[in-house]
């Protein structure tokens, strides 16, 4: 991930400058930042996940306990699991479309980009396990105790 962002952010930073003081491009520097941002936002959820950072919407969970708590649980993780399946499904048919289509300026398969939500779709499902052997989602640490 660091890697991904490190290169995002040379060729953005490159392309920046080059339009601002010499009135040109390097075109393959936007492909290369756009397939790096993706591929980064999919490796970037599945690691949130499995660590237990995602958004959540808990108004109604925080206030229930016991057996209707662990139901409501089991449901959410039901509908993210179809959601899921849903995405694997789409993502698996536009990686074997994009088999045969490729970028404009540096010709990679398109399936490559399309091949982030694949890997998302599986990654969130693998948590999605996790989660439910566990019986509950992962807590997530002490928002101020990673401030140093």
């Amino acid at each position: 991930m660091v890697l991904a962002l490190a290169g995002m952010v040379v060729a953005v930073f490159v392309n920046v400058v080059l339009r601002y003081v010499f009135h040109t491009s390097i075109v393959s520097y936007e492909e290369v930042s756009r397939l790096l941002f993706v591929w980064l936002v999919a490796v970037g959820s599945i690691v949130a996940a499995f660590e237990g950072k995602h958004l959540g919407f808990d108004m109604l969970t925080s206030r229930v306990k016991g057996g209707a708590r662990k139901g409501l649980f089991w449901l959410s993780q039901l509908l993210v699991a179809v959601c899921m399946v849903l995405l694997l499904k789409g993502s698996w048919e536009q990686v074997v479309a994009g088999m045969s289509s490729y970028s404009t300026v540096l010709g990679y398969p398109l399936a490559l980009a399309a091949a982030a939500t694949l890997v998302l779709a599986a990654g969130l499902l693998v948590a999605l396990v996790f989660d439910l052997l566990r019986g509950e989602p992962p807590t997530p640490a002490d928002p101020a105790g990673d401030i140093e």
